[in-house]
Order: structure tokens, then sequence, then C-alpha cells
């Protein structure tokens, strides 16, 4: 294997906007802006190689997590149809209890581990994940987008196989009644009884037998699993191709700044790379913590809020954090000794103190998170100056990053990242 931190073949930047400009605009309480004539050509002035860094990336953290949940994604399918044959044995008198509650555990066990590995992919939300309003990332995971009324009722049309006179067809259904979201809720929540409150209910639902509803809901747990499973296969061929003549999103990243390329330069596939580290800013800190905790505003009105955690049933939420936060640590580092990640390129441009802070803070966070004592909705309640702090640890990344980072790289800052001052 080459190693790529000892080649000699550089390439040059390209001019982009300064970042500190736009970070002016937004008003973030960092210290981005610069001097007059500070980096004017708009250029880190090496000649550090940026296709190679691109190709680190794709190569040794982007493709292994896709492939990996891929992988899982078909063990969880066979985990969660092994557990409703359970069920369906069950309600004929063939099997025990106990073998049903192992299977329903081996099931939930195959959800989070599919899980901890899809909150790594979240972090990777380039092209083919963002396509049509982001509907393939939507239709494995469709948080924050959940609606459990949307679910009860589809366990209904799918156990009945119509919905509005049409054969179902779980391909066409909107993602907030399926997804992982959706699988959580069905395999996490122990109470049968619907959730809807509006005038839209599952007809006779609350009349069916106890035993009747766990089938129903496991088997549409397992047509939901198959869909996952499904559009995870479909995930890795828009990254790696099919084979043919259709390239893969992958080779046309790693081709960026050749003839025909949709990269002019292969400083724009870099700032593509870039762009998906800011889910840390939008999602992992604003929507995953300061919301809940009631830095952002929220349901409670501003107060500690347990019932907008990620992972409302399985107890999921910090290990979700975790898991954005070891991603984040991927594309820094560059995910094994042979590969580079953007701590080489901020070393190359002479920012070492930016490089070693974020590394200090990744590790800072990450032993954070997993020294919780309670799930993430226990300690709002308990304890939410730790779910506070936990919140500060990560800003002080996403701080770096908007700053620090895309100044001395010479990136743009996404829009989704602009105007957040929390």
């Amino acid at each position: 294997m080459v190693n790529m931190k000892n080649s000699h073949n550089k390439k040059t930047l390209i001019s982009v906007a300064l970042a500190s400009l736009i970070l002016t605009a937004c008003g973030e309480s960092t210290s981005s802006s610069q001097g007059d004539g500070f980096n004017e050509d708009k250029n880190t002035n090496t000649d550090f190689n940026q296709g190679q860094l691109v190709a680190s990336l794709v190569d040794h953290v982007i493709t292994p997590t896709f492939e990996q949940f891929s992988g899982l994604a078909q063990a969880q399918y066979d985990a969660i149809e092994s557990y409703c044959q359970q069920e369906v044995l069950f309600e004929q008198e063939a099997t025990d209890s106990q073998s049903v509650a192992d299977s329903k555990l081996a099931a939930q066990t195959s959800w989070r581990e599919a899980m901890n590995i899809w909150q790594q992919a979240e972090m990777m939300q380039l092209e083919p994940l963002l396509n049509g309003d982001g509907a393939l990332r939507n239709n494995i995971y469709s948080w924050p987008d959940k609606n459990t009324c949307g679910v009860d009722l589809d366990v209904t049309y799918f156990k009945e196989g119509t919905v509005n006179g049409q054969p179902y067809d779980i391909t066409k259904r909107i993602a907030s009644r399926k997804s992982m979201v959706a699988m959580e809720y069905l395999l996490f929540n122990d109470n049968l009884a619907h959730s809807c409150t509006g005038p839209m209910k599952p007809e006779g639902w609350s009349n069916q037998t106890e035993q009747y509803r766990k089938v129903a809901r496991c088997e549409f747990a397992t047509e939901i699993a198959k869909d996952v499973r499904n559009n995870s296969q479909t995930l890795l061929t828009a990254w790696l191709g099919n084979g043919s003549d259709v390239a893969g999103y992958a080779n046309r990243l790693k081709a960026a700044g050749t003839e025909g390329s949709e990269f002019a330069t292969e400083h724009d596939a870099v700032n593509k790379l870039s762009d998906a580290l800011f889910y840390l800013d939008v999602f992992t800190k604003s929507k995953k913590i300061a919301e809940p905790v009631g830095i952002e505003f929220n349901p409670c009105g501003s107060q500690p809020c347990p019932e907008v955690v990620e992972a409302t049933y399985s107890h999921h939420s910090l290990e979700n954090i975790v898991n954005n936060i070891q991603a984040f640590k991927l594309f820094i580092q560059g995910g094994d000794d042979n590969a580079i990640g953007f701590r080489d390129y901020l070393l190359d441009v002479g920012d070492k103190a930016t490089a070693d802070g974020l590394d200090a803070d990744i590790e800072q966070v990450l032993a954070s998170a997993q020294a919780y004592q309670a799930t993430l909705a226990e300690t709002l309640v308990t304890n939410p100056e730790q779910v506070q702090q936990t919140h500060n640890e990560v800003k002080n990344i996403t701080d770096k990053l908007k700053s620090d980072f895309i100044t001395s790289l010479a990136l743009e800052l996404p829009k989704t990242a602009a105007g957040d001052n929390d």
C-alpha cells in the first residue's frame, strides 16, 4: 500500500472565497476574521496533494462505512425476520415465550449494530444521499422526521395488503412511515396501543388480540428492514458504480481536476467532503444536544425536554452522538496509519494549532459522552448540566470547523452552517 503521507506528487490549490468573509455575516462567536490582505489570493499557497486526500477519504473512510452498513442491513433484516417467525409460531402455540424474547432481543441488537454504523454514515452525506432532497438517506433513516401514527396506520395497511384501494408498496410510502426510525418504534416500544390522536386511526386495531398486534407489527418491521436493506444496496451501487459505463460518485470525486470531470479542480472535491463535516454542527450539536437540553427552542419551552431526544424508544441517543464524533475523527485523522485526513492538510499549511486542537477536542467529547451513567433522556432530567457540558465540548469542535479550519484550508462554509450562534 502506498503511504500517501510521504507522497511528493503534490498540486496547487485554486482560488476560493475566504471563509472568514462568510463567517463575518454569520455572526458566529468565534475568532474567524482576518486582517486586510490576509490570504489575498484565496489560496493556501502549498503544494499539498489534494487528490490523494480525496482518494484516501473515499477509500479508507466512506467506502468501508457504506459497505459495512450494507452488510449490517442484511443482518438486521435476517434477525427481524427470524424474530417475527417466532411471534407467528407463538400465535400458533408452536414455540415458547423465552424463544420469542430471545429472538426479539437479537432483532433489537441487530438494529443497534446497524444504527451505530449508520450514524457514522450520517456524517458522509454526499450526492447519492443528498439527491432528491435526501430521498435515499431518508428512506434509510428519516430522523428528525418521524410519525408514529403514520407507522401505526401502515402496520394495518400492510397487514391488509392494500392502501387507498391499491396494493401496498412500501417503496411508494413516505419516509416518516418507514426507515430505521419506524423500525425503532416497532422493535422497542412495547405499548401495543396505536398513537393516533386525530381523526385518522387504525380501524379495529384496539379490538385485536395482543398477539395479533405483535405479529402485525413485526411483519411490518420485517418489510421495513427489507426496504432499508434494498436502499443500502442502492446507496452502494450509486457510490461505487454498477461495474459498467456508469461511474459511481466515489470515482467521480477521485477524478476531480481531470478532463471532463464535474469538479474543475481537486479543491472542489475537497470542499464537497468538508461540507459533510458540518453535519456535526447542524445536527449533532444543535438538534441532538442543544434542542433537547433547551439551549435551542424545543416543545418544552426551552427547558430540558427528554421527549425530543433522537432515539426515544431504544435509548440509543448517546451512542448516536458518539458515532457521529467517531466518523468526524476518521475524516480528520484519515482512518488508518497509511491514510491521510484533513489533519495532514492543516499541518501542510502550517496550522498545527488547529490540527492539534481538533484532535484534543474530539478525544474530550468522546470521553465525556462515554462517561454518562444514564441515558440522554434520563440525564436531561437528573443532570442537565452534564448535557450542557457535552454541548459545549461539541461546540469547541464546530467553532474551530467554522473558523480556523475553513480559513486555513481556503474552504467555503456550507449554507447550512450559516447563522448558527448557539
